[in-house]
């Protein structure tokens, strides 16, 4: 009878030791993916506030741009005064500005992505080009350059609203 009792014994304390281990190694496991789930989650909001804020900059610097575009065209009232010429070279001097601030607001959108993004960033980026020449030749004295600035917004202001969308629509999925 000793004999059960011992073999008894060793098999509950085998089953006991081995019951352990299972439960050791399922709380290990399930554990490490819980943290694996954690830092995921984290870094993708650290992502998506990343590009949130990338996209927000670039906003908010093309509406700077914006609003020296909106005083040039205040100052066509004074055209052919030397007050005039000295105004728009004074602005065209805080555009030249503001464009390095834009570029460099277009190269962090481009790091921080998507592709779709990163290309309505330079689309509104190369919108900038247009109205800068035609304030050059205005400045130089062309008779039509001022029209040709005024017909500038609307592809300016498209392509800001281009980039909002595919911005918008980016955040929504993460």
């Amino acid at each position: 009878m000793s004999d059960n009792t011992l073999w008894i014994a060793s098999l509950t304390a085998g089953t006991a030791v081995l019951a352990s281990w299972v439960t050791s190694w399922g709380t290990t496991r399930a554990a490490r993916i819980q943290a694996d789930t954690v830092t995921t989650a984290q870094r993708e909001e650290r992502r998506r506030e990343a590009r949130r804020a990338a996209y927000a900059d670039l906003i908010e610097q093309a509406q700077r741009m914006g609003e020296l575009y909106w005083k040039v065209t205040d100052l066509r009232s004074g055209a052919g005064t030397e007050a005039y010429e000295a105004h728009l070279v004074e602005l065209r001097e805080r555009l030249r500005d503001e464009y390095g601030k834009l570029r460099h607001c277009v190269w962090i959108v481009s790091l921080e992505g998507p592709v779709p993004v990163a290309d309505a960033a330079d689309v509104l980026r190369h919108a900038t080009t247009p109205p800068y020449r035609a304030m050059q030749a205005m400045i130089e004295g062309d008779p039509d350059a001022a029209d040709r600035f005024e017909a500038c917004y609307d592809p300016f202001w498209k392509s800001l609203v281009a980039f909002g969308v595919a911005a918008r629509e980016v955040l929504q999925k993460t």
